[in-house]
């Protein structure tokens, strides 16, 4: 009898594991979307009781007008890397976000963008960092993927190549915008009471300020070719000093593509993702374990990220079109738009 029970519960276990490889196997191969795309604009505490009905409404507009201008793009047989590109730039030029025109203050109170790009078909990308007076920084980091022989260029090196390749130069001034600024000034404030009180040089790494880090912009698409691309921007962090660099411009961290696996691009407290290379953890469960998206992204930031004590998320597209909205945070503002035009937004945890 009791071998007959062993028997018949290594059957049940041995079919239940051959079912979700199944099931694994079948959504790695099968094509849902001839071409899809999926945005972020930042990860964190966003809650609805703090959000007012008419900011919320802009929020969600902004995200639909962003995505539209990608999706209108595949649509009409467009590449992936147009609509990365004109989707990001929509939320660059928004103050909404962390990212071009509302990018966040340093400690220095100069704003200092990042970004990054990459090309799912080629494995090819460009990247830039510290930059101060280029309108656009995701153009420019795909700009130094393809008109240079590097993957990423920093600070005034990435400005005079820029110039040099005729993008569009903004006095800095551009990328103030007063709630941006008052909010540095906040947290110097709160941070030169607690230096005060304690005499902690390291004050202003507080928790108000580990909130302070969110806003930064993403977007992977997939077209009609098959190919995918993702890209991400931002302003960083708010009173970040020393010429500090998230994830945003580091590919692995905040930006990968492959063609074999997927796309993603990141959101969160950026030293937590550049140690885990969030983004490419998650092509490679893909690759090595046959993990589906949806069992990938949440791995990697449910557990892994988690565990690590880091806070954020992704958004991800796969080479079949499944898309993924991935956060351990309270918030994540989000987009995504199918072939078969279904759009979806949103911003609170559900």
């Amino acid at each position: 009898m009791k071998k007959l029970l062993f028997i018949a519960s290594f059957l049940i276990i041995s079919f239940g594991c051959s079912s979700e490889k199944t099931s694994t196997k079948q959504e790695n191969s099968k094509k849902v979307n001839d071409f899809a795309i999926i945005i972020h604009g930042g990860a964190g505490t966003i809650l609805k009781k703090n959000m007012s009905d008419e900011k919320e409404v802009e929020y969600k507009a902004k995200l639909e007008e962003a995505i539209k201008v990608g999706h209108t793009i595949l649509k009409n047989g467009g590449t992936s890397t147009e609509a990365v590109l004109k989707t990001i730039q929509i939320m660059e030029e928004s103050p909404l976000f962390n990212a071009g025109k509302g990018a966040v203050f340093t400690h220095e109170e100069t704003n200092e963008l990042d970004a990054s790009f990459m090309d799912g078909k080629t494995l090819n990308a460009g990247a830039v960092a510290g930059v101060t007076n280029v309108k656009s920084p995701i153009e420019l980091a795909i700009k130094v993927m393809t008109d240079s022989d590097h993957v990423m260029l920093s600070g005034k090196g990435a400005s005079t190549f820029a110039k040099e390749k005729g993008l569009e130069i903004v006095d800095p001034s551009y990328f103030y915008t007063e709630n941006r600024f008052q909010s540095l000034q906040r947290i110097k404030n709160r941070a030169k009471t607690q230096l005060d009180h304690d005499d902690k040089k390291a004050a202003f790494y507080d928790a108000d300020i580990k909130n302070a880090k969110f806003g930064t912009v993403g977007c992977v698409a997939l077209d009609k070719e098959g190919n995918i691309a993702a890209g991400t921007s931002t302003g960083g962090m708010t009173n970040k000093r020393w010429g500090r660099i998230g994830d945003a411009p580091i590919i692995g961290s905040g930006t990968y593509a492959n063609n074999q696996t997927c796309g993603v691009s990141s959101t969160g407290w950026g030293e937590y993702f550049i140690r885990s290379q969030v983004a490419y953890d998650i092509s490679a469960q893909m690759e090595y374990l046959q993990k589906s998206l949806k069992e990938a992204t949440k791995d990697v930031i449910q557990n892994k990220l988690t565990q690590l004590g880091g806070t954020g998320g992704v958004v991800a597209l796969d080479k079949n079109g499944n898309m993924s909205f991935e956060f351990n945070t309270a918030g994540m503002y989000r987009a995504s738009m199918n072939d078969k035009d279904e759009l979806v937004v949103k911003i609170y945890k559900e």
